[in-house]
């Protein structure tokens, strides 16, 4: 018979790891599940800057490296797994993680699943996907060195991923629907400075990739007079927001019609037993701090839950 977890966490980005530090340090047999590389998105992140405790800016690599190893030092357990659904057994009150070639049982879940970028679903772009069409400047900036570039959004990431493309690409031009940017000040005050090397394209869509063997031109739309016009470019990069990873827990759990798990206060779902926080979560800010917060508190949720499971009360 397989091994029943206290504690099962989808996910091993900052949310995941969190609630599995918090977990552990309970008393609560606790397995995180993560199909890709512990960190989640933030090990692609350049600088991070905002995080409490660092006076001096950290790559998020070394952040998630950080969190990484506290966690194993607090015993918890990680597995490389893509969670396809879950099932409830309410006989013996386990929620059970299904995956390709198993499943891990749980008194209790926390889904921690994060989000990832969406795409613009517009011609060219899955067949530049990776060679010419990106959601990393971190990881591609480099490859742009003197070349002109194309940044699709007008938020925090759009712009933070545009200051890091300014130490490689000899132009950029920033494509942005609204006719102002989302961006928090300080960003906005720091590309405003950067002058003829960062151009915007205000009221403006992309509606194609173009090129041949490679991307050449991208085929712009104004949103006010729909005038169309060429802008030739040797990359795009695309940070148009996000969908959450949440598929396997549709229809279990409820969600918004974006997909993003509806909790509580206490990160509780529909669900008794299973927890949801970080990016997967329908929330106003998306941080890593925050999805720090919702971790732990989830973590507490869960421990008060299986603890009244087990019988265990305090007085």
């Amino acid at each position: 018979m397989s091994e029943t977890y206290d504690l099962a966490i989808i996910g091993g980005g900052p949310a995941g790891l969190t609630a599995g530090i918090y977990g552990a340090r309970a008393g609560l047999s606790t397995i995180i599940l993560e199909k890709l590389t512990p960190g989640g998105q933030v090990v692609t992140t350049d600088v991070v800057e905002n995080y409490p405790g660092f006076t001096e800016p950290i790559t998020g690599y070394e952040l998630m490296e950080k969190m990484l190893n506290q966690a194993s030092k607090f015993g918890v357990e990680i597995k490389s797994a893509d969670v396809k659904s879950l099932d409830i057994n309410h006989n013996d009150n386990e929620i059970h993680a299904v995956f390709d070639d198993g499943k891990t049982n749980a008194l209790s879940v926390i889904i921690a699943s994060g989000a990832e970028h969406r795409r613009l679903d517009i011609p060219g772009e899955n067949r530049f996907w990776g060679s010419g069409v990106s959601c990393c400047a971190t990881c591609d900036g480099m490859f742009y060195r003197d070349k002109e570039v194309v940044v699709v959004g007008g938020g925090d990431t759009a712009i933070k991923e545009s200051i890091f493309l300014t130490k490689f690409a000899s132009k950029i031009t920033i494509i942005h629907r609204r006719d102002r940017l989302r961006a928090t000040k300080v960003l906005q005050d720091e590309i405003f400075k950067m002058g003829d090397k960062v151009n915007f394209a205000w009221k403006t869509v992309v509606k194609e990739v173009m090129g041949d063997a490679h991307v050449e031109a991208v085929r712009l739309e104004n949103v006010d007079t729909n005038e169309e016009r060429i802008l030739e470019c040797d990359g795009v990069f695309v940070f148009v927001g996000f969908n959450p990873n949440t598929e396997f827990a549709r229809g279990v759990v409820d969600t918004d019609k974006k997909g993003y798990i509806i909790t509580n206060d206490d990160m509780a779902t529909s669900v008794p037993g299973i927890y949801a926080c970080g990016d997967a979560r329908k929330k106003l800010l998306r941080q890593i701090i925050t999805a720090c917060g919702e971790g732990a508190t989830a973590a507490y949720s869960a421990q008060m839950y299986v603890e009244e499971l087990k019988g265990i009360a305090y007085k």
